[in-house]
């Protein structure tokens, strides 16, 4: 399934079309907050994304296509992420001498084999339509919302979120027979 290429508002957008950011924006809008989730609870997000969105507008008459679908979307996702990296940066500048030392390095944690082996063989055992649902939600990157994500597998948007419902709960089952024990995630 192709994703909607919002580049097709680019030409009128990049004329000052305000009418056509607007119906950009209303397509845009959902992946560039869900782009920004990480810094949620260190960054004023909110304004991060209207700062993100002002210098989108003022770019876009120079936002060449590159061949691949939504330029100026990956571009106002880069942005946004930019100045999201900026405004942590310039918050722990601001906590640097309350530190006593240097601020702790996380190292990256190695894969482990055995729970990606066994995440594999569980997401294999799922019933058709769950599996459908959640590939469909993990390999759209999210530029769809859910409800296009239904339609395009033919479902209505309630059994989409049901069948999505349904597969998390059969994986976290499976991969707790198998001994992968899982930490409760909260949003």
């Amino acid at each position: 399934m192709a994703h909607r290429d919002l580049d097709e508002h680019l030409p009128a957008i990049a004329g000052g079309d305000a009418d056509a950011f607007a119906r950009w924006l209303a397509a845009a809008e959902a992946p560039l907050r869900r782009s920004l989730r990480t810094f949620a609870a260190n960054v004023d997000t909110e304004a991060v994304l209207q700062e993100s969105l002002l210098r989108v507008w003022q770019v876009a008459p120079r936002c060449e296509p590159d061949g691949r679908p939504n330029g100026l979307l990956r571009l106002a996702q880069r942005v946004a992420r930019n100045l999201a990296i900026d405004a942590l940066r310039r918050q722990r500048a601001a906590h640097v001498e309350l530190l006593e030392g240097d601020l702790p390095t996380i190292e990256p944690q190695p894969v482990d084999e055995h729970v990606r082996d066994t995440l594999r063989r569980c997401r294999n055992k799922l019933p058709e339509r769950p599996a459908q649902a959640l590939d469909a939600r993990l390999h759209d990157r999210e530029l769809r919302n859910d409800r296009e994500l239904a339609s395009a597998l033919d479902m209505q948007l309630n059994t989409f979120l049901q069948n999505i419902t349904r597969a998390r709960r059969l994986l976290a089952e499976c991969l707790q027979r198998h001994g992968v024990q899982l930490k409760e995630v909260t949003t």
